[in-house]
């Protein structure tokens, strides 16, 4: 009977496998031609706060998350840094570089333990010439991106604290699968600060003012969104809690 340690590399494959048959991406492609890319893949583990590539690191490779969370940003000269995305469990990241072969345009680093997949560049732009309709859609990602970046910057000029943070809060919590009411996102304060531009000490005044509301609930390492309607509310029409 296998044991436990037996059972492992298979269970690793599968789960590659799982997150490009699982991936908007690949999802279409036949099961010999996944088995194949899956091939090219290589695992790779990071603990909590480390580095997975700076900006202007070669882009050598696209990742995707098996387990855990990344966080992408870039640091300004004063070094504080901006958050441009967060990638969660089945979600692919560094395809700009892997298409351009130029460096890395941002840092990303792990908000959790985590265990990613790299397929490098050399194996991965053959796949791409070979498969014209998955170069379509990583087109339709690499848009959907810009757009998502565009947003992000009208939402730092012209909306106020409460909005850009209801609005942050739903982006973070809307793919969570948490049991109940409570959706609860793992992420620190800080790191909220750094995606809508502002301190830590103003976030964190608004958040306690509809955390004493009943809206969510903070945790050590985590928020909890417990009345979605009510921050939705606040993402949507404005507030008049502003409590910067």
């Amino acid at each position: 009977m296998p044991t436990l340690t037996d059972k492992r590399p298979a269970e690793r494959v599968r789960d590659k496998l799982s997150l490009l048959r699982n991936h908007p991406l690949f999802g279409d492609l036949p099961p010999a031609v996944i088995e194949h890319l899956g091939s090219y893949m290589k695992t790779r583990k990071v603990t909590r706060g480390s580095t997975i590539f700076s900006k202007g690191d070669p882009g050598s490779g696209l990742m995707g998350v098996l387990s855990g969370m990344v966080k992408v940003s870039v640091a300004s000269s004063e070094g504080k840094d901006i958050v441009l995305n967060i990638f969660h469990e089945g979600e692919i990241f560094g395809e700009i570089a892997l298409l351009d072969g130029r460096p890395r345009t941002a840092d990303a680093t792990a908000m959790s333990d985590c265990e990613l997949i790299v397929i490098e560049r050399r194996d991965f732009i053959p796949f791409l010439s070979n498969h014209p309709d998955v170069t379509i859609k990583f087109i339709e990602i690499l848009c959907a991106r810009l757009r998502r970046t565009s947003e992000q910057v009208q939402d730092v000029t012209f909306l106020n604290l409460p909005t850009r943070l209801a609005k942050t809060l739903l982006q973070l919590t809307e793919d969570q699968d948490g049991a109940g009411p409570k959706r609860k996102v793992t992420i620190t304060q800080r790191e909220i600060s750094q995606i809508i531009g502002r301190s830590r000490e103003s976030t964190n005044k608004q958040l306690r003012a509809w955390a004493k509301r009943g809206w969510i609930k903070l945790e050590r390492g985590g928020v909890s969104v417990l009345a979605p309607e009510k921050i939705a509310a606040v993402a949507s029409e404005g507030s008049e809690f502003d409590a910067s």
